[in-house]
């Protein structure tokens, strides 16, 4: 009985969305909670879960298996496929999150884009940044959690690795592949990375 009122509930929900105008192709993968908020011209992709307290702007994309909770999303926002926004998010307008990122307690910015395979906890970051594929923001020392901050127009490189506490001023690059650990000064690059060594005719041991 329980679990044909869930799926009553479900299917309730779902219509509730359809005759507002949500677009939804396989609505019956998708799944809401009683409070979920979705604004007008949004576009749904299947096996996708609303957690608790979650709002949808206006002309937002949530794409196949993504899963919010307790999150803020603002106008013009693309998620997905494969994003988790955690609770005390908020999506600013026009930004992007891509395909495996994760992102926890943050504020992303106007414009901003964290595209690819990427974690984002208890950070605020400005408007129009990018954050390169595989870039971490190290948050807990394992007692205590700590904040990053990367202000307006910073590029983020590929596989970098942010130390909290942090902040990473205006118009300031970090290098791919870089582990930051002091703040960064505005209009700077910031890179820590080891020489590259090439040994020249070089043979692998043999079996």
């Amino acid at each position: 009985m329980k679990q044909l009122n869930l799926q009553k509930l479900q299917n309730r929900l779902r219509n509730k969305f359809i005759k507002s105008g949500v677009k939804m192709s396989g609505p019956e993968t998708i799944y809401f909670s009683k409070d979920t908020i979705i604004g007008k011209n949004v576009v749904i992709e299947p096996y996708v879960v609303f957690g608790s307290k979650v709002k949808i702007g206006n002309n937002v994309t949530v794409k196949s298996f993504s899963h919010l909770e307790n999150c803020k999303v603002e106008n013009k926002v693309d998620i997905g496929p494969y994003a988790r926004i955690r609770p005390g998010v908020i999506l600013k307008e026009g930004s992007k999150v891509g395909n495996f990122v994760e992102i926890k307690k943050s504020v992303i910015g106007k414009k901003s884009k964290v595209s690819h395979l990427s974690y984002i906890g208890d950070s605020n970051i400005g408007s129009s940044v990018n954050v390169g594929a595989g870039t971490i923001t190290c948050n807990y020392d394992g007692v205590k959690k700590s904040k990053t901050k990367i202000k307006d127009n910073v590029f983020i490189g590929s596989n970098s690795s942010l130390v909290a506490p942090l902040v990473i001023e205006k118009n300031s690059t970090v290098g791919a592949g870089s582990v930051i650990t002091k703040n960064v000064k505005k209009k700077s690059l910031a890179l820590t990375r080891s020489s590259q060594v090439e040994i020249k005719n070089y043979k692998r041991k043999s079996k």
